[in-house]
């Protein structure tokens, strides 16, 4: 029985880890705008929270499903700079630190990729908005040198799971025959089972030896085309009408949604994870998508 601290753990992916952990026996403390948690203003809690703890994991941010104007441009950036700066401060007022502290961070770090993969070590860095806002979180989390707690980037790709995350909005689109390829199509689209977004936390909590940045993603991105061909299998849909990108941003403006969410080509690989001898449970989008639906 270990002590886990979720930060920002009342979404999607952080409501999945409680119920895994829980499963494991852990004790659970979550840091949370919400009522009911540990609030992001009461930092002697927080400390207390952390104190000897075996993980941390922040998941904290506002979300990027919106429209990005000034305001949620600020949110956005200034969520994940501050909570991970609270964190950070929190952990150096312990006395027991924790052992291990994994941050989120993104996989549209990397530049708009149709040509080769995205490395750790050999991936391309972008530009742009959300490249920034990935740039400032690893420096915020980095800016932290803390001895006797290891520290951990994810740059998580797309995840998906049965109760939530980005797989509502395509299952409405394949079942009411708009599930052909949005835009060109030949974007990639790198993603996880949420399942194995966990197990890999339990990867590098077990591995004591492991540090620094890892790419969080399948082994196998797929097309966009490929994607949506394989959601219309599944859901025994003969028909998916294409999305041109036009009227993409039509829609986007209308949902109040960006469309790089959609468009960006992120071919990310897990270079460093399949080095280490990590083995996924669902690697290919027809073992996801068969978990999933």
């Amino acid at each position: 029985m270990g002590k886990v601290v979720l930060a920002g753990g009342t979404g999607f992916i952080g409501q999945y880890f409680e119920k895994k952990f829980r499963e494991k026996g852990d004790n659970v403390y979550i840091i949370s705008r919400q009522e009911g948690h540990i609030s992001w203003d009461d930092k002697s809690s927080i400390v207390e929270a952390l104190e000897g703890a075996e993980l941390l994991i922040n998941l904290a941010g506002k979300s990027v499903n919106c429209r990005y104007n000034d305001r949620n441009k600020r949110e956005i950036m200034e969520s994940r700079k501050r909570t991970t700066r609270i964190l950070g401060e929190a952990i150096e007022a312990c006395i027991e630190r924790p052992k291990l502290w994994i941050n989120s961070s993104t996989a549209t770090i990397y530049r708009h990729a149709e040509d080769r993969p995205m490395t750790e070590e050999e991936g391309e860095i972008g530009t742009g908005f959300s490249v920034d806002v990935a740039k400032a979180w690893e420096e915020a989390f980095f800016s932290f040198s803390l001895d006797r707690t290891r520290q951990v980037a994810l740059r998580i790709s797309i995840v998906l799971g049965k109760d939530g995350g980005v797989m509502t909005p395509y299952l409405y689109l394949t079942r009411f025959g708009l599930g052909g390829k949005q835009g060109p199509g030949t974007q990639k689209f790198s993603f996880i089972h949420v399942d194995d977004l966990y197990r890999i936390v339990q990867f590098i909590q077990q591995r004591e030896d492991l540090c620094g940045v890892f790419n969080a993603a399948t082994p196998y991105p797929v097309s966009n085309q490929k994607l949506m061909a394989e959601m219309r299998k599944k859901m025994n849909v003969k028909v998916g009408i294409p999305t041109p990108g036009w009227m993409l941003e039509m829609g986007a403006v209308f949902i109040r949604t960006e469309t790089e969410l959609i468009l960006k080509s992120r071919w990310v690989v897990p270079e460093r994870l399949l080095a280490e001898g990590y083995e996924f449970r669902y690697p290919t989008i027809e073992d996801t998508l068969e978990a999933v639906l």
